[in-house]
């Protein structure tokens, strides 16, 4: 307030100044805003049941329902058949098994492994893993630059991979590569094997 005065006292004085500088004005916080009626009440937004990120959807059309119908309308037994069906006419691709190796599924997993390794024993393995079983201590240096050579790692990552013997080397590699790199391990100094 004191530096306000001084201000005022100062433009009197002066009135080349006050031409200069305009009029001194004291503002002091406002609202911009209008303030709420606390008697309103909340606005209540009506949410879907589920997201639609491409908005709403026209109605399927006449034929599309009679297809519904008679899909419907058929026994379980040729309903089943459909699946397969479509996607041979309409050429998708067949998925694959998902591996649920090393995932914690707890007490599932333990069924749901033994069920899909079922599935894999009846096809025929086309991926591989590399598992370093053991090395020769005088040979760890040798090991490690092998594992650099195949893994893309640093040399404190590879370091750390091969003294957590046995580990997982390489995932999902062809039988000809993973022979190539267990021959090459062997070479080095260490022991690792094909699953």
């Amino acid at each position: 307030m004191k530096f306000i005065a001084l201000a005022r006292s100062v433009c009197a004085h002066h009135p080349a100044l006050r031409e200069i500088t305009g009029p001194l004005q004291v503002r002091y916080f406002q609202h911009d805003f209008v303030p709420r009626d606390p008697k309103t009440k909340p606005k209540k937004y009506k949410y879907p049941l589920y997201y639609d990120p491409y908005g709403p959807r026209p109605p399927p059309s006449e034929k599309i329902i009679e297809i519904a119908e008679r899909i419907a309308a058929l026994p379980p037994e040729e309903r089943s058949q459909i699946g397969s069906a479509l996607g041979y006419k309409l050429k998708h691709p067949k998925l694959q098994p998902i591996s649920t190796e090393g995932m914690g599924l707890g007490s599932q997993g333990g069924e749901a492994a033994a069920g899909a390794a079922k599935v894999e024993e009846k096809k025929e393995k086309t991926a591989f893993d590399v598992k370093l079983e053991k090395f020769d201590a005088a040979a760890k240096i040798k090991v490690i630059k092998e594992v650099r050579a195949f893994t893309n790692l640093g040399l404190k990552e590879a370091k750390d991979l091969v003294e957590k013997v046995p580990c997982v080397l390489k995932q999902g590699v062809t039988k000809d590569e993973a022979n190539g790199i267990i021959e090459k391990i062997k070479a080095a100094g260490g022991v690792a094997v094909m699953e």
